[in-house]
């Protein structure tokens, strides 16, 4: 079987990909303007004022403690025992090459190649190289991307340098993933606070961990490149750790503008970006290495790394380093092509490793080209995958899980739960809690009166409030208002309701609901209830139902939208809570609403947002939520959640002040807010686990 070695450029499968710019109306409106609108609030470069060569430091150290939280390093993981392994040898031009293996964390494999020259009488400058996405495979079995990127370990060996080049998660010799939510659908990892991008940092780091316990390794005179992906490993192993002496990241950095709205983000899987919880624009990254030697080396047409953004950041950090007295620390190297390994790229990279490492200009000596010079299949680590490996897994393992909730102690759980969903979660908020309302319509039908409002709850997004009632029934008559959160099947029910009870003749112009097919048993059904009863009904749709749902929009385009959210710090849905948060509070503002008890009913993963929401809202008296999921592991996904609470405490803590009608069929998911309520003497029905109302019928 011939050995195929595939490079990036090939692999329409990985996420790097030469894909194009795309269209700014790929993002549906209001979404557009609203990207618009919170990118150009990220990328001021105003987090740098006040900043001094004095205070630097002290910034610098509350900026890398947010990152390593960023990346799920916060606490740090165990530093145990490496347990390194040489499994073999293979002789180079003047170097050998060790095969090896560790474990950064026990059962995270890390495997790799150390390149140093044959003879070694001293300590020598040492560089990690972390590889882009390249897969070399043999029938069906991974070689490593190290042995891609092969000539850069032999290239420093030829010239004075222990070089270390270690294999990615993805396309090691354990082929793990990078993809959770480009392409699989597995939106726990942002929930967890997990990015691939951590695991990543931390192979690097646990890489230098052993490289300083090598004779031949200068521990003052370790440097870190790699390139595309590579890149953006160099930028997190570089901005942590203060071993590193000097960095040469290669095409891993842009903007915010350039990967929202741009695009650039759709030519990129999870371990480029952390989980930007402090609502970071990339400078700040490329800020954590300052004073150190910095050199940012791109191409001037690669597509996931446009130029323009490349040099917004090097003027950005560069800016820092006049203010640190360092410029002479910091430099640029662009060459012409695309986003590729080309030779003119790397010459800047050994030249700058070369001048800060070795103490010397040899540029003569970096114009050599690099030549692979091994067979792939020599350079693998492994005969047998470790059996112990977690590397396939990492998505459910690596990082910080929540102690077990306690009934015991819940009023101090619960404040550290609602800290971290502030801070966390939810900390994409407005500042602002006043939401602005306009009357759109009002109407009457067979006895019920109809209001529609907008909502404008985070400009430029607006949610729309429909009020119905019974005709002629005054505020303060009645017993209690019921705010429906639909999501978009819910959106289409209510639809064809309103339709049969409000059709286009009725003072409604232009029709609200055109072209919705009615449902007159349903109006029938609602107009009963309004006749019989002293409720008011309100129906809202958050931001991605309704009218600004973009479920119809091709899968691939709704995951993008989706990463745009959460590269922006939030997420659709915690939007979403947000938006029900506003809602509710206009629906008590409206005249005479403000004391009538407050009910929210809700179905589904809306159910689930209206639990939170009314943890913000402590006058909703009652929930009624319909199918709701059991854990933040199926959805909705907020950042960091599951990093300390799901949903069986949120609704705990909801439980406290509101009572809960579950309507559910798995009722051992819910025995903890059901123990919770009994602990606190709130009555046995402040917890109600009903059957769905499907089963009922």
């Amino acid at each position: 079987m011939k050995l195929r070695l595939f490079l990036p450029l090939l692999l329409p499968l990985l996420a790097h990909a030469q894909a194009p710019k795309l269209p700014r109306e790929f993002v549906p409106p209001p979404f557009d303007t609203y990207f618009e609108q919170r990118v150009a609030e990220l990328s001021k470069p105003d987090w740098q004022l006040g900043i001094t060569k004095e205070n630097w430091p002290a910034r610098q150290a509350v900026m890398r403690k947010e990152l390593q939280g960023m990346l799920d390093l916060d606490p740090w993981p165990a530093r145990g025992d490496l347990k390194p392994v040489i499994t073999g040898t293979v002789e180079g031009d003047g170097y050998v090459v060790e095969k090896l293996q560790f474990q950064s964390s026990p059962g995270l494999y890390v495997t790799g190649n150390l390149y140093r020259p044959r003879e070694v009488t001293k300590p020598l400058p040492t560089v990690l190289y972390v590889c882009g996405h390249a897969l070399v495979e043999k029938n069906g079995i991974s070689m490593g991307n190290k042995a891609h990127y092969e000539h850069h370990g032999s290239w420093y060996a030829r010239h004075g340098y222990v070089c270390l080049v270690i294999d990615t998660i993805e396309l090691g010799e354990i082929r793990g993933e990078h993809h959770g939510t480009y392409n699989k659908d597995e939106w726990y990892w942002p929930a967890r606070g997990y990015s691939s991008a951590g695991p990543e940092a931390w192979n690097g780091i646990r890489a230098i961990d052993y490289l300083v316990t090598r004779p031949e390794v200068d521990a003052k005179r370790i440097g870190v490149t790699g390139r595309s992906g590579g890149g953006a490993y160099s930028w997190w192993i570089a901005a942590l750790d203060e071993r590193v002496a000097c960095a040469a990241p290669t095409a891993g950095i842009a903007t915010l503008k350039n990967h929202v709205l741009d695009g650039s983000i759709e030519g990129h899987c999870d371990c480029m970006f952390m989980v930007n919880t402090g609502r970071w624009d990339f400078d700040r990254v490329a800020a954590l290495v300052a004073p150190r030697a910095l050199c940012i080396v791109n191409t001037d047409k690669d597509p996931i790394f446009p130029l323009d953004g490349v040099m917004e950041v090097y003027n950005r950090t560069r800016a820092l380093y006049k203010t640190l007295g360092a410029e002479a620390n910091i430099g640029i190297q662009i060459s012409e092509g695309p986003h590729a390994d080309t030779q003119p790229l790397n010459t800047g990279e050994f030249h700058w490793m070369d001048r800060f490492l070795q103490g010397a200009d040899r540029m003569a000596v970096t114009d050599e080209p690099m030549t692979n010079r091994h067979d792939p299949v020599t350079l693998r680590v492994f005969s047998e995958i470790p059996k112990d490996e977690i590397v396939t897994v990492l998505g459910e393992h690596f990082g910080v899980n929540p102690e077990p909730a306690k009934v015991e102690g819940f009023a101090a759980q619960r404040d550290a739960w609602m800290a971290a969903l502030t801070s966390e979660s939810f900390r994409a908020w407005p500042v602002t809690q006043k939401p602005a309302t306009r009357v759109v319509r009002t109407a009457k039908a067979e006895g019920v009166s109809f209001t529609q409002l907008e909502i404008t709850t985070d400009s430029p997004l607006k949610a729309p409030l429909w009020i119905l009632q019974r005709d002629g029934l005054k505020p303060e008559d009645l017993d209690l208002v019921v705010l429906n959160v639909l999501d978009d099947q819910g959106w289409a029910d209510f639809q064809a309701m309103a339709a049969a009870g409000f059709p286009q003749d009725v003072q409604l112009a232009p029709a609200p609901f055109e072209g919705v097919t009615p449902k007159p048993a349903d109006w029938a059904e609602a107009k009963g209830m309004f006749a019989q009863s002293k409720w008011a009904m309100a129906y809202t749709t958050p931001r991605g139902a309704g009218a600004t749902s973009f479920a119809a929009q091709p899968i691939t385009k709704r995951r993008q939208i989706l990463r745009r959210f959460q590269l922006i710090g939030e997420t659709l849905e915690s939007g979403q809570v947000w938006d029900i948060v506003q809602t509710g509070t206009a629906l008590r503002n409206v005249a005479g609403y403000a004391k009538v008890p407050l009910w929210i009913q809700a179905e589904r993963e809306m159910a689930a947002n209206a639990v939170y929401a009314s943890l913000f809202l402590p006058e909703v008296k009652r929930l009624d939520l319909h199918s709701m999921p059991t854990s933040h592991w199926q959805g909705p996904t907020y950042l960091n959640v599951l990093r300390h609470l799901d949903l069986p405490q949120a609704v705990a803590m909801a439980a406290e002040h509101s009572t809960i009608a579950l309507y559910t069929a798995d009722a051992k998911a819910w025995e903890y807010p059901v123990a919770v309520a009994k602990a606190q003497n709130w009555g046995e029905k402040r917890v109600q686990l009903r059957k769905p109302l499907e089963a009922e019928k």
